[in-house]
């Protein structure tokens, strides 16, 4: 297997989309992407939508192929809250800090569930947490209406509270009602709306993507896009994108199984394709040959100052983030997935899973619609 695909942080990924859209508001900063300036703007932010699988499937979304244009990546790893940090913030991994789904609270020895922002005993604050300022704060003060159009239930979350900081939360729970929503919203003058759908991603989980659930759920999605496309004002544009993309799992390593992988360790975070694995003090040389022994030809399996130094979380990692990163992280590639055995039965009966560094996982696409 060759070696990790590194994401393209500074030329075109995620984190790049936000100073580009800032820059045709009139923000200043650079436009890497080349956006066009456009004074009301929509993005259709699908979950699960990986760039190579929409490709593989054009007679299923015929209007998004036709519009597929260039691809770009997600960060590492290529998980739901880290690509919404980014998406939200503008900044790497390295400097928004959501370095994976479950983080060492460092001096604290317990794991935080930033998806769920749930750590026992401990109360997380968003703000702290994540302190960067958000893209969406920095668009008000542009007088740019930001606008977020999801499901109520995640209005207030801490997630939210992180990384959405400074949007007006549109509640919409059908697509019909993310669709009004997204109209609505574009009758200001100045509006950068975000419309979220979760349900591709959900059905890849659960049946794998390529399936007949998870094909369902793309014409869906390809419909709602061409409905969305057909609600923007003279002069909008709508940008469609994804957190990150797929692979369907066909080597599953329990933990539990294989005692050996947890000697030495005091936690194991992260998620089933990227694993942060946190050691006992002047264990990290031990067990990071334990797991790269035990991963060959199954992950990538490297230190935290080589995870780092490749530039797997981008161009550096600030000094108070890097205890969040496990001492040795491993990174399945293939069809393999690491799960403990403490996990959820649900985790353990998915079919697709997502976060590790492969094309289809971290290539998402870029489509630009005008209208």
């Amino acid at each position: 297997m060759a070696g990790p695909h590194l994401p393209a942080y500074g030329a075109a990924s995620l984190s790049d989309f936000p100073g580009s859209l800032l820059a045709t508001f009139g923000g200043g900063g650079d436009n890497t992407l080349g956006l066009e300036p456009a004074s009301r703007v929509c993005l259709f932010l699908v979950d699960g939508m990986g760039a190579e699988l929409l490709r593989a499937h054009p007679g299923t979304a015929p209007f998004l192929s036709g519009a597929l244009g260039r691809t770009i990546t997600a960060g590492f790893p290529s998980s739901t809250p880290t690509s919404l940090a980014t998406l939200g913030t503008g900044g790497t991994p390295g400097e928004h800090g959501m370095i994976g789904i479950q983080m060492a609270v460092p001096g604290e020895g317990r794991l935080f569930n930033c998806l769920r922002w749930t750590a026992p005993g401990l109360p997380i604050d968003p703000e702290v947490w994540q302190p960067a300022t958000t893209v969406y704060q920095r668009l008000t003060a542009l007088d740019v209406d930001a606008v977020y159009v999801a499901t109520g239930a995640f209005d207030g979350t801490g997630l939210n509270r992180a990384v959405y900081r400074g949007v007006h939360h549109l509640h919409a729970e059908s697509i019909d009602e993310r669709i009004e929503g997204v109209r609505h919203a574009l009758q200001a003058p100045r509006t950068f709306v975000t419309v979220y759908y979760s349900d591709l991603d959900s059905a890849g989980h659960r049946s794998g993507w390529g399936s007949p659930a998870w094909l369902e759920q793309l014409a869906i999605v390809d419909r709602m896009a061409e409905r969305l496309a057909e609600t923007l004002p003279p002069g909008a544009v709508m940008y469609v994108t994804a957190d990150h993309g797929m692979v369907n799992a066909t080597d599953k390593v329990d933990v539990d199984q294989h005692p050996e992988l947890m000697e030495g360790v005091s936690l194991l975070g992260g998620e089933a394709r990227a694993r942060h694995v946190y050691t006992l003090p002047g264990a990290a040389s031990a067990v990071e040959a334990t797991w790269r022994e035990m991963l060959d030809g199954r992950a990538w399996v490297v230190s935290r100052e080589e995870a780092v130094d490749s530039g797997w979380f981008g161009g550096s990692v600030r000094r108070e983030w890097l205890p969040r990163i496990g001492d040795v992280v491993a990174v399945p590639y293939g069809g393999c997935v690491v799960i403990p055995a403490e996990a959820e039965k649900l985790e353990w009966a998915f079919t697709g899973y997502h976060g590790s560094l492969t094309v289809e996982e971290l290539n998402v696409p870029l489509l630009e619609i005008h209208r």
